[in-house]
């Protein structure tokens, strides 16, 4: 659909391996990853909410890129986190739409040719009415419960290798005595087991749990040449408690 509007629009896919319905783990590989992309118009959806009461959205980033998708707080993650919001509009222009519109599939029939006419020139303030960005859905982020020598964390996020993402930033890790070669308890349900700190999963034997800092500057768990996941039976938003056993 996109290239049969724009044929000149190079499309780059980022992935297709977002779980059915989690909007939160679309929003946080959205906004990890768009710091590597070029500019342009970024299309994303994930959107439970088809058929119903949300709003089909485009908005304007202060940084010029363009970001389509549905109003349920899945592109504004990325979208703050690359600068403010500077315009959003309702994608409800029949002409920038493919009809008719299928009730289950806004994906192929609002936000792909919307997506496409961008690219191809078209003005985002044409394709609907303007919609206050303070009036968009935006999604709760947990945020870490940091005591003197133990932190309450939520995993964010799931890889397909079983490493298990959690709301942490490295600073965090600090702030309770946890660093490179730590020790560290981790704390899921009733069961506990034992992790490093470490840089690279070469620092630590192979089976061992590892606590470290991933790609996108988020700190995770994952289990040398194993599937932590699987260990902690890992979900998105679940609580795992981390102490410092050495500070």
């Amino acid at each position: 659909m996109i290239k049969r509007i724009a044929p000149d629009a190079q499309v780059i896919d980022i992935t297709h391996g977002i779980q059915p319905t989690n909007v939160l783990q679309g929003a946080l590989v959205l906004a990890s990853t768009l710091p590597y992309m070029p500019e342009g118009i970024h299309l994303a959806v994930v959107d439970p909410g088809v058929g119903g009461d949300r709003k089909p959205l485009a908005l304007r980033g202060s940084d010029g890129r363009l970001y389509v998708g549905p109003d349920n707080g899945l592109l504004l993650v990325a979208a703050e986190r690359l600068g403010a919001v500077e315009a959003a509009v309702e994608l409800a222009e029949r002409a920038y739409r493919l009809e008719p519109v299928a009730s289950t599939f806004h994906g192929r029939d609002i936000f792909s040719p919307a997506a496409a006419h961008l690219a191809a020139g078209v003005e985002l303030e044409a394709l609907g009415p303007k919609i206050g960005v303070d009036k968009l859905v935006r999604l709760e982020l947990p945020a870490p419960d940091i005591g003197t020598r133990r932190i309450r964390a939520t995993v964010l996020y799931v890889d397909r290798f079983g490493n298990v993402q959690l709301n942490l930033r490295p600073a965090d890790l600090e702030e309770v005595g946890i660093e490179e070669g730590s020790r560290v308890e981790v704390a899921v349900g009733f069961e506990r087991y034992y992790a490093v700190a470490a840089r690279t999963f070469a620092e630590v034997r192979r089976g061992d749990i590892v606590l470290y800092e991933d790609a996108y500057g988020s700190i995770a768990l994952a289990i040398n040449q194993g599937n932590a996941a699987e260990m902690f039976v890992a979900r998105v938003g679940q609580e795992i408690r981390l102490a410092a056993l050495d500070a």
